[in-house]
């Protein structure tokens, strides 16, 4: 039988991460980090209720590729201080096994991904009868979203560099390219829930929205190559993204969203205290326009506030 998440994928785009990854529709078994270890950071939340088995699952705003330290091994880029890996750390008991994954689109969940070291696993095949938490951020990398939003559209911006360049023509013709793919990956997000819950029926979901990545006014062009129109559309596609996988969340009942946009607000990519990393990928803290140690930490904190 097909399953509900399948179905709902099947017409999905091959998606090309920030970091260079895609994936491809095969299974195979799970490929992870299963660790208790303590991490250098830590959170002080305090959590009453166990989670045994915890698995997290998504792309590279959960893996946080560059954060340190960071697994290269497998070409997922994970770091050992992510924010499933604190979350672990702040629950006692605890067993996390982590298969998010740099480039980790929708259909990672239930297909093998390429990354640029070889094939890693269909992240559901994690899920156990026995999971007891699973957390979950993904979406942004559907239909080359992202990498549309930040990658192609700097390719543009010296065309009309006050202007939106990359905004008009991904509106030509009266259809919104981007806004499109966001109402796509709300259906997406609605069945990956479902989906989990048909594996690990026990378990305690939570959905990791996005973080502010994109400054809600002014430009900084030098770490975000964007025209200064464009800017502006971008956050517009990035605010309807998080409130459609937070509609999506409640859709499919028996989960809960983690805002981590509202929580960042201040620290986007252009901010005096950015969480986000700008174009230039610094190899000691963040891949370019990806998390940095501190936005990790505070979605630590969200997701244990969560659990208490």
């Amino acid at each position: 039988m097909t399953s509900p998440l399948r179905t709902v994928l099947v017409a999905a785009l091959a998606t090309l991460a920030l970091a260079g990854c895609s994936s491809d529709a095969t299974t195979g078994s799970p490929s992870a980090d299963s660790t208790s270890a303590t991490p250098s950071a830590s959170v002080t939340t305090q959590v009453d209720a166990q989670f045994p088995t915890y698995v997290a699952l998504g792309d590279s705003y959960t893996a946080a590729p560059l954060v340190p330290d960071t697994d290269t091994s497998n070409g997922c880029l994970r770091s050992t201080n992510n924010y499933p890996a604190l979350v672990a750390a702040a629950l006692p008991g605890t067993s996390l096994t982590d298969v998010s994954c740099s480039g980790a689109s929708s259909e990672s969940m239930i297909g093998v991904q390429k990354t640029n070291t070889g094939l890693v696993p269909a992240q559901f095949d994690a899920l156990t009868e026995d999971t007891d938490l699973v957390t979950i951020g993904i979406g942004g990398n559907d239909a080359n979203l992202f990498a549309t939003m930040v990658g192609a559209c700097s390719q543009v911006t010296s065309k009309d560099p006050h202007g939106s360049p990359c905004r008009d023509k991904l509106t030509a013709g009266g259809k919104d390219q981007l806004r499109a793919a966001v109402q796509q990956i709300g259906g997406h997000v609605t069945a990956i829930v479902k989906g989990i819950h048909d594996r690990s029926p026990q378990a305690k979901v939570l959905v990791v929205g996005y973080p502010q990545i994109l400054p809600a006014h002014g430009t900084c062009p030098d770490l975000l190559p964007l025209a200064d129109g464009d800017v502006a559309y971008a956050r517009g596609v990035l605010e309807d993204l998080v409130t459609t996988i937070r509609k999506a969340t409640a859709a499919a009942g028996d989960a809960e969203y983690v805002d981590l946009f509202a929580a960042t607000a201040g620290h986007d990519i252009c901010a005096k205290d950015p969480w986000i990393n700008g174009a230039q990928t610094d190899p000691q803290a963040a891949l370019a326009f990806h998390p940095f140690e501190a936005e990790q930490q505070k979605a630590a904190e969200l997701v244990l506030a969560a659990l208490k």
